[in-house]
């Protein structure tokens, strides 16, 4: 391990946070909250930190394959640390693990939070909640290798080990060009949600904070009841956009260059719709059946639920929990399928469920034919069998840890229905789960181990699992 290369990427995450605070600090000069001088002794110890590089000669070189999964995992971790001084500093947050968990639940865009009154939060101090979603959504490594390409091939490795999905494709051959493209497309579904939800009647302050956390697919909203107390326009207008959020954003860049017959040519892209379309209808279908009347509603309501949770966002405008127990089943299985890859959703991802399935139809034709080769293929691709290896692994992993922090959750007292709830809250990044932290409640009063517990579950399944456990294994320092 080269520590000229870690401490030199970690310098300039620096640098990119300590930019980014300059937002809530304008906001805090707007509106005088009392957060002018934490902001801004905060964002100038950044840059003042990042500019320690200079102190070095020694030219950064190409990242090995251990670096990029170390630097990567200290990366999210620092922005963790720094990222929760606001919080502590301004004394709405009880504590550092409060803070950790909260800002940790922002950067993996999950969403989940300690707060119990929102709105008694200075505006500044909500952007800054809000924009850790947006940090983290496309990546704060893919943003660092857009703006700074200062390792050449060796960012292909920080990008392989932030990205999620069990495929990297390359929209173009430069990894720091790929990086630029995603961020731009990024950027621009950003600018173009927070025009509509201000032409529907938000103020820049609400339209900012609500579209951070739609682009994000995190959940963090600046009112205690979400989305629920917007115009049925304004809930739509987030629904289309968490939708486009949860969609890879290749076929986006694709369908930018004039070339939108690549969504439906896509297989993830198909399962994704249908799955939203089969669980819209089975949750009407068993409200209506459980007596709620038939209304426009109930149809916003669904959908907008099943949008939410799939894409891992958590934003909320129904209490879920009152609706029949087999529909919250539902939602919690697309909980655990989650978005696309390469969107900025979390889960396991529907690319994933696809070649699991196809694996396992591939199995049965082997059965039959013992002698035949049967290739698994997504389209008209085949898959290689390392990913397939891949996929297979990682699903049965994402499961065993599940059921380990269930485990974990229930002996430090929380029921059943909560330690599932939390925990495929907080590893698919989704944010509210059921029982007592179910769409109306909060994670405050969960024990301190089990935060920081869940805290890690957030951290890894933003980073995919891997990234973070093979760091923890002995081997992985010799």
């Amino acid at each position: 391990m080269r520590l000229s290369n870690i401490f030199y990427v970690l310098a300039r995450l620096c640098l990119l946070q300590g930019c980014a605070l300059l937002l809530p600090l304008a906001f805090a000069l707007y509106y005088n909250d009392g957060m002018i001088l934490i902001f801004s002794v905060l964002a100038a110890a950044l840059i003042l930190l990042s500019l320690t590089t200079k102190l070095y000669r020694e030219t950064p070189s190409e990242l090995t394959i251990r670096e990029g999964f170390l630097i990567v995992t200290l990366s999210w971790l620092s922005l963790a640390f720094f990222g929760a001084i606001p919080f502590i500093a301004s004394g709405h947050v009880n504590g550092c693990i409060d803070a950790l968990f909260e800002t940790i639940s922002g950067y993996t865009t999950t969403g989940a939070t300690i707060l119990t009154d929102i709105e008694l939060l200075p505006k500044s101090l909500l952007v800054w909640r809000s924009m850790t979603h947006w940090l983290g959504g496309m990546g704060v490594i893919a943003l660092a290798v857009a703006i700074f390409p200062f390792l050449g091939v060796g960012a292909i490795q920080l990008f392989k080990a932030e990205v999620p999905g069990p495929t990297k494709d390359k929209i173009s051959p430069r990894i720091s060009e790929t990086a630029k493209i995603l961020w731009w497309i990024y950027v621009a579904f950003t600018a173009a949600e927070i025009c509509l939800l201000m032409a529907g009647g938000l103020n820049f302050f609400e339209s900012l904070c609500v579209t951070f956390g739609t682009m994000a697919t995190g959940g963090f909203a600046p009112l205690n009841a979400s989305i629920a107390t917007y115009s049925p326009y304004i809930q739509y207008t987030v629904a289309f956009f968490m939708l486009i959020a949860g969609i890879n954003f290749n076929l986006h860049y694709w369908a930018f260059k004039g070339k939108p017959s690549y969504y439906i040519r896509n297989s993830e892209f198909r399962l994704f719709l249908s799955v939203i379309a089969i669980a819209f209808v089975f949750v009407v279908a068993m409200r209506v059946l459980s007596g709620s009347n038939f209304s426009e509603g109930l149809l916003r309501s669904s959908i907008f639920q099943i949008i939410s949770i799939i894409t891992t966002t958590g934003f909320i405008t129904d209490d879920y929990e009152l609706w029949p127990f087999v529909t919250q089943f539902v939602l919690l299985l697309l909980m655990l399928v989650g978005a696309s890859s390469t969107s900025t959703g979390g889960g396991i991802k529907n690319i994933r469920i696809l070649i699991l399935f196809k694996q396992i139809g591939a199995e049965f034709k082997k059965s039959i034919r013992p002698r035949g080769v049967f290739p698994v293929k997504v389209g008209d691709k085949a898959i290689s069998e390392g990913v397939v290896s891949n996929t297979v692994a990682f699903i049965v992993l994402y499961g065993m840890i599940c059921l380990g922090g269930v485990l974990i959750m229930t002996m430090l007292g929380l029921d059943i229905d909560s330690a599932i709830g939390s925990v495929a809250a907080t590893i698919g990044n989704v944010g509210p789960g059921i029982g007592s932290v179910g769409p109306v409640e909060n994670y405050s009063h969960i024990p301190d181990a089990g935060k920081l517990i869940l805290s890690f579950l957030m951290l890894i399944g933003r980073l995919e699992i891997y990234t973070v456990l093979l760091i923890l294994l002995p081997r992985f320092w010799k």
